[in-house]
């Protein structure tokens, strides 16, 4: 039975290969290496499919995909590996699709690794998966990080179609639609229909990843504080504020949910700027998106609030180079309420403070920047960027005899820039 459900998933595999792909930036590593390759993101954001294509270059690999109850089922795992060695030819590569849906398989990786196979695992739930290797992987494992499309993979896409550089009108353009729809591969090679497509993956990721593995009796409940966050993204919350205006009155179930939401790569949080640790942690937090094509989906809005969407897309950014530890992000407040949006920091040192901003009028302008400045006085980074539109200059500032020098660039310079 175990053969026959490979042999099928060999088919799908063999589809998939001949499916258009478009490069993505992440680093591989060395397929030589010893170290067990981890691939984690969202599902759907192309983990399988990045790994595959890199495995085809290398010649015959095994695959197996977790995502299957009758496989998880299993009892004994060396029945696997026989149907596998069966129907790969006894390969020396082993490619295992979402292994978190696999009972103790931190303990089967690490026995297989000790028997000379060289493995690659994706995953779709990051602290499941980060527990388990620093318990039992530690130093032998390679994390690669794989979200849906960044603004320069969507743009190869159409670069690929055709044939040619794009102009700065189509970027524009293109940028105006990524924005929108967000980066999800599947519906945009394909042409799918965005809110249908991002709609079931979304319930999927609800029912799949939480609901089922955490047993979650309140189903209803859990869809509600989901639909209640992508409604207000980039937004200020706390585990207080949520329980009242969600069916969840207990402040600890909520804080629960809220962590099983970013574990399967729907949300994450950003903390608010403080030297004091625990001010950091009893301080509200912001809820951000890992896809705008969610917020499309599912989010209550009578038109796009581009502002939020401009900061959810920066956020993004911003997450992916913290997962990668090239930085740490937070946003900042001071007593008046004026506000930073993210505050960059290496090590113990602030190295930039970012504005968003998509209408920058005179008023906007002046709001923004003020909060820069002061920002900039009481964190002692000269460092100042205001994500704009269109706009791109570098201005001195001054105000009330603080004085800071601010760069403006536009959002898809920005973009193409990380």
């Amino acid at each position: 039975m175990i053969k026959d459900i490979l042999i099928l998933q060999k088919q799908e595999l063999e589809n998939k290969t001949k499916e258009k792909y478009i490069e993505r930036k992440s680093n591989f590593g060395r397929l030589d290496s010893s170290m067990i390759k981890v691939i984690i993101g969202p599902r759907r954001a192309g983990k399988s499919f990045f790994a595959v294509h890199f495995l085809n270059i290398h010649g015959n690999f095994g695959y197996v995909n977790f995502d299957d109850e009758r496989l998880v089922e299993t009892r004994d795992y060396d029945e696997i590996v026989i149907a596998m060695n069966s129907v790969y030819n006894n390969p020396k590569t082993i490619l295992f699709d979402e292994i978190q849906s696999l009972p103790r398989w931190e303990l089967f990786a690490n026995r297989l690794q000790r028997q000379g196979y060289k493995l690659i695992i994706t995953g779709s739930n990051s602290k499941l998966l980060s527990k388990e290797l620093a318990t039992h992987l530690t130093g032998r494992h390679f994390l690669i990080n794989i979200f849906p499309f960044s603004l320069s993979e969507y743009l190869n896409l159409f670069k690929d179609e055709l044939g040619r550089e794009l102009t700065i009108f189509e970027i524009k353009e293109e940028l105006s639609k990524y924005i929108i729809y967000g980066g999800y591969p599947e519906p945009l090679i394909k042409k799918m229909e965005y809110r249908d497509y991002l709609s079931t993956l979304f319930n999927s990721i609800i029912y799949k990843d939480i609901v089922k593995r955490y047993k979650i009796r309140f189903v209803r409940e859990i869809e509600d504080l989901a639909f209640y966050l992508l409604s207000n993204i980039a937004s200020e919350y706390s585990f207080n504020a949520l329980s009242k205006v969600t069916r969840l009155k207990s402040v600890h179930t909520i804080q629960k949910y809220v962590d099983y939401l970013e574990e399967a790569f729907i949300f994450f949080s950003v903390s608010r700027f403080s030297y004091k640790v625990k001010e950091q942690v009893y301080s509200n937090k912001k809820i951000y998106c890992l896809d705008n094509g969610f917020i499309y989906a599912k989010a209550f809005q009578t038109t796009p609030n581009q502002g939020k969407l401009y900061e959810n897309v920066v956020a993004v950014e911003l997450k992916k180079k913290e997962m990668n530890k090239e930085l740490n992000v937070y946003y900042w407040k001071n007593v008046q309420q004026e506000e930073v949006d993210f505050v960059v920091k290496q090590g113990a040192r602030v190295i930039q403070l970012i504005q968003v901003c998509s209408n920058l009028n005179a008023k906007t302008k002046e709001r923004e920047v003020r909060a820069l400045i002061k920002a900039s006085k009481e964190l002692k980074c000269k460092n100042l960027l205001l994500i704009t539109e269109d706009y791109e200059a570098e201005e001195s500032k001054t105000w009330f005899g603080m004085k800071g020098k601010i760069n403006f660039i536009p959002l898809y310079k920005w973009l193409l820039k990380q």
